[in-house]
C-alpha cells in the first residue's frame, strides 16, 4: 500500500501531469455547466415558452370565443386546434364530448381510444365541475417534475347554445427532441472530453519541455560545465527565464575567471611580500645585525611588507563579512574632512614611492556627514589606492568636496587614459583588475568591490566619471543640515 501512495504522489508531482489535470478539471467543469445549462434552464423553458407560446396566440380569440356564436365561424375551431398544436376538444351544452380535432384535422371518435382517454382523464380531474359551471380553467399535468400536457377550458357559444372548448397540448413531441439534444450532447461530452485529454496532454509536454532544458542546463552549470546554455528563443516568461539562465551562466564564466586570477593574484601577492620578509629577516640575522642603519632598513621593509600582508588579508575577511552580512553599520555625525584628511596622510607614503603627490583641493574644515567613520575611512583609502594604481608617475592625485545643496560629493581624481563604459560597471566587482600604471598592484583587487558595498549598505549614490583628461571616482554623503 505505502508503495502504490508513493507511486501516486510520484506522479502527481510531476508537473505535466499537474498542468494536464487543470487543464481537464476546466473542461469537466465545462461540461459538466453545459449539462447543467440544458437540463436546468433550457428545458424548463422550452416548456414554460411553449405554454406561454400557446397563451399568447390564444389571447386575440378569448374575447370571440366568448361572444361569438362558433356556427358562424366554421374555420375558428380548425384555427384554434393548429393555434394549440394538439388537440381541441368540443363540448354541448350538456357537457358531452362531441367534436375533437387534432393540428386542425377532425377526429374519428369512433375509432380514436387514445384520444377518447384525454376526455375520460378530465371527466375525472378536479376541473371538470369547472367545465360544468362554464368557468374558464388551465392546467399543467405532470408526471413528478416533468411537465406531460398544459390544459385551457374556455367557455364558448354554439348556435345559440351553450358550448365549452378545451384546448389540450402535449409535450411529446417537444420532449422526444429534448431527448436527441441530450443524446447530441452526450456524445458531444464524450468528443469534448478525449479531444481535450489529448490536447492537454500535448499542450503540457509542450509547456514542461523548455522547464526540462533549463533544468538540466542548471544541472549541468552545478556540475561545472559553465558552458551549457538553454537552446530556447521564446518570447513569454520561460523565454525571459532562460535567458537569466543564459545570463547566469556568463556570470558564473565571468565570477570562475575572476577566481583564477584572484587565486594567481593573492598567490603572488603573498608570495612576494612573504620571500622579502624571509629574505631580509635572514640578512638581519646573518649579515646586518651588527649595522644600525641597515638593521633599521632592513627591519622597516619587513614591517612594511607584514602591514601590506595584513592589509590583503583584511580587505578579504571585510568584503566577506560584508556581503554575509556580520558586519553591522555603527553610523553617527562625523567630519568628513577629518576622515579623508587622515586617509590622504596615511596614503601619501605610498604615492610618494611612485613620485605621485596627493593634493587637497577643497578648503572647509568642518563638513559633517552621517556615516561609519571606520567604513567611509575604508573606501576613502580603498579609492586612493585604486588611484596611485592608475596614475604615471610625476603627476598628482587630487581630492576634492563639494556641496550642493543637501548633499556633498568626494571626489579622487587621476590623470590617465578614460575608462571604457562597457567595464565601467565591472570594475566595481570583485577581483576585478585592469591594466596598472608600471605594473603597480596597492591592494588586493578587491578594493572597488569593497567600496561599493560600504557606499550600498550606506545607501550612498557612487560612480566614475571621465572629465577634461581625468578619471573621476565620486561618492555623495548627507550634510548635517539634511
Amino acid at each position: 500500500m505505502n508503495i502504490k501512495n508513493n507511486v501516486r504522489e510520484k506522479i502527481l508531482n510531476k508537473m505535466v501531469v499537474r498542468l494536464w489535470l487543470i487543464m481537464m478539471s476546466l473542461v469537466v467543469f465545462t461540461v459538466v455547466l453545459m449539462w447543467i445549462i440544458q437540463l436546468y434552464v433550457l428545458e424548463r423553458n422550452y416548456t414554460s415558452m411553449a405554454i406561454r407560446e400557446i397563451q399568447e396566440r390564444l389571447e386575440p380569440v378569448m374575447e370571440e370565443l366568448a361572444t361569438e356564436d362558433l356556427a358562424g365561424n366554421e374555420k375558428l375551431i380548425p384555427y384554434l386546434s393548429r393555434v394549440a398544436s394538439g388537440k381541441l376538444l368540443f363540448v354541448d351544452e350538456d357537457r358531452k364530448l362531441v367534436a375533437m380535432y387534432s393540428y386542425g384535422y377532425p377526429v374519428n371518435l369512433e375509432g380514436r381510444t387514445q384520444d377518447i382517454v384525454v376526455w375520460k382523464d378530465i371527466e375525472n380531474s378536479d376541473v371538470y365541475q369547472l367545465v360544468l359551471d362554464r368557468e374558464t380553467y388551465s392546467r399543467e399535468i405532470r408526471a413528478g417534475s416533468r411537465l406531460i400536457s398544459y390544459e385551457i377550458g374556455i367557455p364558448a357559444w354554439y348556435d345559440g347554445e351553450a358550448a365549452y372548448v378545451i384546448l389540450h397540448q402535449t409535450f411529446s413531441e417537444l420532449y422526444g427532441v429534448l431527448g436527441m439534444n441530450r443524446m447530441l450532447l452526450i456524445v458531444l461530452s464524450i468528443l469534448l472530453t478525449l479531444v481535450s485529454a489529448v490536447i492537454a496532454a500535448f499542450l503540457s509536454r509542450k509547456f514542461i519541455q523548455p522547464i526540462h532544458i533549463i533544468k538540466e542546463t542548471v544541472d549541468e552549470l552545478a556540475k561545472g560545465n559553465l558552458e551549457a546554455v538553454p537552446d530556447i528563443t521564446q518570447g513569454d516568461e520561460i523565454g525571459q527565464l532562460a535567458e537569466s539562465v543564459k545570463e547566469l551562466g556568463r556570470a558564473l564564466q565571468r565570477v570562475d575567471g575572476l577566481r583564477k586570477e584572484v587565486i594567481a593574484n593573492v598567490s603572488h601577492e603573498l608570495r612576494s611580500p612573504l620571500a622579502l620578509i624571509g629574505g631580509y629577516a635572514e640578512m638581519v640575522r646573518d649579515i646586518h645585525w651588527k649595522e644600525a642603519e641597515k638593521r633599521e632598513e632592513d627591519l622597516n621593509l619587513i614591517m612594511r611588507e607584514a602591514c601590506r600582508m595584513s592589509e590583503m588579508v583584511s580587505d578579504i575577511l571585510d568584503y566577506s563579512q560584508l556581503q554575509a552580512g556580520y558586519l553591522q553599520l555603527h553610523r553617527d555625525w562625523y567630519n568628513l574632512y577629518e576622515i579623508v584628511e587622515s586617509e590622504v596622510l596615511l596614503c601619501e607614503q605610498s604615492a610618494s614611492e611612485y613620485q605621485i603627490s596627493i593634493r587637497i583641493a577643497f578648503e572647509s574644515r568642518e563638513m559633517e556627514a552621517y556615516v561609519d567613520a571606520l567604513k567611509i575611512s575604508q573606501v576613502v583609502r580603498n579609492l586612493l589606492y585604486n588611484a596611485i594604481n592608475h596614475t604615471k608617475g610625476g603627476q598628482p592625485i587630487i581630492v576634492d568636496i563639494t556641496e550642493s545643496g543637501m548633499e556633498c560629493t568626494v571626489e579622487i581624481k587621476n590623470a590617465g587614459e578614460p575608462i571604457p563604459e562597457e567595464e565601467r560597471k565591472l570594475i566595481w566587482e570583485r577581483y576585478q583588475r585592469s591594466q596598472h600604471q608600471g605594473g603597480r598592484r596597492e591592494g588586493t583587487g578587491l578594493g572597488l568591490s569593497i567600496v561599493s558595498t560600504i557606499l550600498e549598505a550606506h545607501g550612498m549614490p557612487y560612480g566614475v566619471d571621465f572629465r577634461e583628461g581625468m578619471t573621476i571616482f565620486w561618492f555623495q554623503c548627507p550634510k548635517k543640515e539634511h
